[in-house]
């Protein structure tokens, strides 16, 4: 967590939350995983709660953190803050009462943008209706190909003013990739030692489609075995479109 972010299209992120589960391919190669377990070898406090070995792993169990609930408070200037990169928010270990807490903060932080990512798009859709919903909060969810690409029916049903797809890491095409209601379309090939290919046709298809529904496009990189391994250019050039956010300056002016 930290001030500061690497994640190209954030600038802070800020984990109220800890630890998960694989439920889907998506997940198979999770940087959050590996890098709770080097915490956790680390001794950092936060990481030492083992998820379930099948689906989780060390330092990557569901934790609560009571004493960060209140952290954007304490930052001043304006922030794009992604929430819960370590974590999802709609884990189902994770109680409501607690999401509520979340959203609580993030309502008294309008000077803030939230970015929330989720592949719970059940759960988020099945709780949207007891959350607020303040301008300042972003959701989206993960469609790494067209096997889960139902949760963009979930997500379409939450009262959120941006709504925004991950087509991270994208393991294959999708072609009937609806954007109806979706203000933001983040792409990216997976990094890493196991690292997937990903088809620069499967790219170009959603870069089309987003250009031909308005839709800004984000293409984040090709990935490789380090994130940065064949760079951003898409077609000679990097996208970098972003849905307009209240209480600071574009990403690319701040």
């Amino acid at each position: 967590m930290g001030d500061r972010s690497l994640i190209e299209w954030t600038e802070a992120t800020w984990n109220p939350t800890t630890g998960c589960d694989r439920v889907s391919h998506g997940c198979d190669n999770c940087y959050a995983l590996s890098l709770a377990k080097r915490l956790k070898a680390m001794g950092q406090a936060r990481y030492q709660r083992d998820g379930d070995p099948r689906t989780s792993g060390p330092g990557f169990g569901v934790t609560l953190h009571e004493d960060l609930l209140d952290l954007p408070l304490r930052w001043r200037r304006p922030r794009l803050v992604f929430v819960n990169s370590m974590s999802d928010l709609f884990h189902a270990q994770i109680p409501l009462d607690f999401v509520t807490r979340v959203f609580e903060t993030m309502e008294k932080t309008p000077q803030h943008t939230y970015q929330i990512l989720t592949k719970r798009a059940r759960r988020l859709r099945r709780v949207a209706n007891k959350l607020p919903w303040p301008e300042n909060v972003w959701v989206g969810v993960s469609v790494e190909s067209a096997e889960v690409a139902s949760r963009i029916d979930d997500l379409r049903q939450v009262p959120a003013q941006t709504r925004f797809l991950s087509c991270e890491p994208l393991l294959g095409p999708i072609p009937a990739l609806n954007l109806e209601g979706m203000s933001w379309v983040i792409v990216g090939g997976e990094s890493g030692h196991n690292h997937r290919p990903v088809d620069p046709r499967w790219v170009k298809e959603i870069r089309d489609r987003c250009v031909g529904a308005c839709v800004p496009f984000f293409f984040k990189q090709w990935g490789g075995r380090t994130p940065k391994a064949q760079g951003r250019l898409l077609d000679g050039r990097t996208w970098d479109e972003m849905p307009e956010r209240l209480g600071s300056l574009a990403l690319a002016n701040a």
